[in-house]
């Protein structure tokens, strides 16, 4: 028997609604239905343009209105002018909204954790999820400059790492590669770029400065679940734009021969493969490019 592809993804899309509870009058036992309280959730803690929670939710604009104002109703959120814009409408938490969140946020984690328990192989599912979010968030992929040392950069970066000692023969140690000053992917000298799915780190890149006439292009990841969806040449043409901004003219960057795939995305974007410019132990492939 061949399983239908139609038929897998309608069974997966039965099997989403039924565990998230989409079908719930009540969703998670608080009155109201999936619909209001993910405007609630997006809305959150700090408060959110009203039009930044219709493109984050997809929503058509009269049915945001009508789950704000059924918010608005229960006095769980106000919507008010923004005072710098008043084009812009800002939606903020009540104090009861306020709770509310809380009250979804633990609901949620504890159903999620469930899940979890429940399943013999917790990792392998979660791969799963986060395979199937980025291919269906792939749209809503966003690249924000972010600091070295912040917590998305800090995953990122670790992933990176532990990507390269399974993969080289030799393993990787980040103490032994050629020395990463921060300052160099901080402005005025360089950037740091994370690319956060739905808020979670799924890759990034670091654009060097050098006193040597050049910058550099450092720490090119993506997440496994976010491979194939174009995130790589993004980060690259970002980190690109970045340079050209900074008044950069030339790229370089190393990689290893363990690493066809980024060998052959550089090719395809235009970089030149040149003679050694580093005594890195780690990479034996060196490119140029002009921006």
């Amino acid at each position: 028997m061949t399983l239908s592809p139609i038929a897998r993804i309608r069974r997966f899309n039965r099997a989403v609604t039924t565990e998230t509870g989409v079908l719930d009058q009540s969703f998670l036992g608080r009155g109201r239905p999936l619909g209001a309280a993910r405007v609630l959730n997006t809305i959150g803690p700090s408060g959110r343009a009203v039009s930044d929670i219709r493109a984050f939710l997809d929503l058509d604009t009269g049915l945001l209105s009508r789950l704000l104002r059924s918010l608005e109703d229960e006095g769980l959120a106000t919507v008010t002018e923004d005072p710098a814009d008043k084009r812009r409408r800002i939606a903020h938490l009540t104090p009861e909204g306020l709770r509310e969140y809380a009250a979804y946020e633990s609901l949620s984690d504890t159903r999620a954790q469930a899940l979890l328990d429940r399943h013999p192989h917790p990792e392998a599912l979660l791969a799963a999820m986060d395979l199937i979010a980025s291919a269906l968030g792939r749209d809503r992929i966003e690249i924000v400059e972010s600091d070295p040392h912040s917590a998305p950069a800090i995953f990122c970066l670790e992933s990176y790492y532990a990507e390269l000692a399974a993969r080289f023969a030799m393993g990787f140690d980040p103490a032994k590669a050629a020395r990463l000053d921060s300052d160099d992917m901080r402005p005025p000298r360089g950037v740091f770029l994370v690319a956060l799915s739905d808020g979670l780190p799924s890759g990034c890149v670091g654009l060097k400065g050098t006193d040597k006439g050049y910058a550099e292009i450092k720490r090119l990841w993506v997440a496994p679940s976010a491979r194939g969806l174009g995130l790589a040449k993004r980060l690259m043409s970002e980190a690109e734009s970045h340079a050209r901004a900074m008044g950069i003219t030339t790229l370089r960057l190393d990689t290893n021969s363990a690493l066809p795939e980024a060998a052959g995305l550089y090719q395809r974007l235009g970089w030149r493969e040149i003679e050694r410019f580093n005594d890195d132990p780690y990479p034996d492939l060196f490119f140029e490019k002009r921006v």
